[in-house]
């Protein structure tokens, strides 16, 4: 029986968890994962969803505010005696001496087909840029970022209207069986790795709130892919009198005869037609300030907006 320890935090990690923790041949015999952190309108301390699923589970939990600095979870980490690390989103950057700790080796599951895409917003980023496809790799952890060997790799048609939120989803459901073939293939000798093409790294760096203000010059398919991208955090954004209003769900559309970005065309029963680097973009769906979600024609019929009048202002 193989010996895991898992190292990961948030949601999209938890699914994996527990596959791992059903399987007869491995035995997941700890968990490390970041602090428990405040969290809702009340500022609670919440613990990570990984610690609550693995402390539902019987698993013992480790919770380093940097794994790399804390000699006594490393400690107790190489007293285990592991086959593998298993990281995934966990959060923190693992020195050369966790690294050495377990038998094989530190497998991550990384959500992109590296090397397109390291980093920490693979998911968001491969919307963002219009991609179709992406995918799931797992990989030998090194110290570089993301940089090493490739065990593993499945792809993930990202379709029209798919959102982070729903591609994040479908990442976690495929992720748990690519990472058991992954760790059966290194430890019967069956897997080989290969080495990563430097020559086609890319990187998926975080977006800031600011970059959620959408810019009605860009055409409307990449206002799209960034309304989509943004769903889960920070959400695309306009301003209509001065107040924001976040853009949650829209469809670009092939137009001609716009003149002037953020005019609104019409407004339907369907949304909020608004020019968009000469195309149409239409609104379906909407977050105005300081409201919860609504149909961007529920929204037109309370706030007023027209014909001819302009977002982003």
């Amino acid at each position: 029986m193989l010996k895991v320890v898992f190292l990961g935090t948030p949601k999209i990690a938890v699914k994996s968890l527990e596959y791992l923790h059903s399987l007869e041949n491995i035995e997941v015999v700890a968990v490390v994962t970041q602090e428990d952190k405040p969290s809702g309108r009340g500022h609670k301390l919440t613990p990570p969803p990984i610690k609550q699923v693995a402390e539902r589970l019987g698993i013992k939990v480790f919770q380093p505010k940097s794994i790399r600095k804390e000699a006594d979870i490393i400690n107790s980490l190489k007293d285990l005696q592991p086959d593998f690390f298993v990281t995934f989103a966990f959060g923190q950057i693992l020195s050369q001496e966790v690294l050495d700790i377990p038998k094989f080796a530190t497998v991550n599951l990384h959500a992109s087909l590296l090397p397109k895409y390291r980093g920490a917003n693979p998911i968001q980023r491969c919307i963002y840029n219009g991609d179709k496809v992406t995918g799931i790799t797992t990989m030998l952890t090194v110290l570089a970022l993301d940089a090493g060997d490739i065990c593993m790799t499945e792809n993930i048609e990202i379709t029209e209207a798919m959102n982070d939120v729903e591609l994040a989803e479908i990442i976690s459901i495929k992720s748990p069986r690519l990472l058991e073939s992954t760790l059966m293939g290194l430890a019967g000798g069956e897997l080989k790795t290969h080495v990563q093409d430097e020559s086609m790294v890319s990187f998926a760096n975080k977006f800031s709130k600011q970059d959620g203000l959408v810019d009605f010059s860009k055409s409307a398919f990449d206002i799209s892919n960034q309304v989509r991208s943004m769903y889960s955090w920070p959400n695309a954004f306009t301003y209509y009198k001065n107040k924001m209003l976040k853009l949650m769900e829209t469809q670009a559309i092939p137009y001609e005869g716009c003149e002037e970005n953020g005019t609104v065309i019409s407004i339907t029963k369907e949304g909020i037609e608004v020019c968009a680097g000469k195309d149409k973009l239409l609104i379906t769906q909407v977050k105005p300030e300081g409201k919860g979600l609504m149909s961007a024609a529920a929204w037109a019929n309370g706030s007023g907006i027209s014909k001819g009048d302009k977002l982003g202002v």
